[in-house]
């Protein structure tokens, strides 16, 4: 409970004391920063989807300026050698606002990438933007089959027959294309999964459905259990390296990052970076209330 509350007070207090939490989360606030974290995660055996970071926004003016900063960002990534592909949310391209606009900045963002040999993630938010940003993938795939995916969330009950309503455009010329994760927006019970073993057990659930029909999947964990449980279903279906990869975050169980990389599979860590840190900061501390101690204790502690 006290975590809890730390956690839920935390986001009103000044910057500089959430960056003593979020500077091991998040590589920096420029293109550099994101360039230098991600050449050494490359290092050390891992590829990389980088994020810049902001969301909600509340005009097409932010819209317009984040699409140009992507279209950047992927000129230098790529320049520069980076092994590795982006990510995106719909709303800081103005989804909420304007669906047509949203649509073209992202499709230039993915023409972009397409011309690069890269790909793009579309990253899936809260309820209010599935059924959106799931018909924009749509729209995108059907122009760009191989430089685009999505993702989606275990926690949502809805999961499932959206993957069944999706097979209608999956081929072997054009497949589906998913990174799988638990899911953090706070959702009512009656759409999303609340209790702890039940989105363990739906996760795994949707990864059986997805490697049974080999649509490729990035299988975004740091739950050890899962991750276990998805070596057995790796192995019962016979995925190949072309079949899946594993994925985490930035600054999480890289102890358990690398013994993924050493048993052999491709492991892609999430890169995310930009002035706009705070946002993700703290939705990270409501994600995983414990780190608020940590917080606390880096006050008085040195180191």
């Amino acid at each position: 409970m006290f975590n809890k509350f730390i956690a839920s007070i935390l986001p009103y207090f000044p910057a500089k004391l959430i960056w003593i939490f979020s500077c091991r989360y998040i590589a920096g606030t420029k293109i550099e920063d994101g360039i230098r974290v991600s050449k050494e995660l490359n290092a050390g055996g891992a590829v990389v989807t980088s994020d810049l970071l902001g969301e909600f926004i509340k005009s097409m003016e932010e819209a317009e300026s984040n699409r140009d900063e992507y279209l950047r960002i992927i000129d230098r990534f790529t320049a520069e050698g980076v092994k590795g592909n982006f990510s995106v949310k719909p709303t800081m391209f103005g989804l909420l606002i304007d669906q047509e606009a949203c649509y073209r900045h992202i499709r230039e963002v993915v023409r972009k990438a397409a011309e690069k040999g890269s790909f793009i993630r579309i990253d899936m938010e809260d309820s209010q933007c599935v059924d959106m940003e799931i018909a924009l993938y749509r729209k995108l795939k059907a122009e760009f089959p191989r430089s685009v995916g999505l993702v989606v969330q275990a926690y949502m009950r809805r999961t499932l027959s959206d993957l069944e309503a999706l097979m209608d455009v999956h081929t072997p010329e054009s497949p589906l294309n998913f990174r799988l994760c638990k899911g953090i927006y706070i959702e009512p019970e009656s759409i999303a999964y609340k209790g702890y073993q039940e989105v363990r057990d739906n996760f795994l659930l949707l990864l059986d459905f997805m490697l049974k029909h080999k649509i490729y999947v990035g299988i975004a964990t740091h739950d050890k259990y899962l991750i276990d449980h998805a070596y057995r279903l790796i192995e019962q279906h016979g995925a190949g390296q072309g079949d899946y990869e594993f994925q985490m975050l930035y600054g999480v169980t890289p102890e358990l990052r690398s013994s993924v990389i050493q048993k052999g599979h491709l492991m892609r860590v999430y890169v995310p970076f930009g002035e706009k840190w705070f946002g993700y900061s703290t939705r990270r501390l409501k994600e995983n209330p414990k780190m608020a101690s940590h917080i606390i204790k880096a006050l008085f502690i040195r180191g």
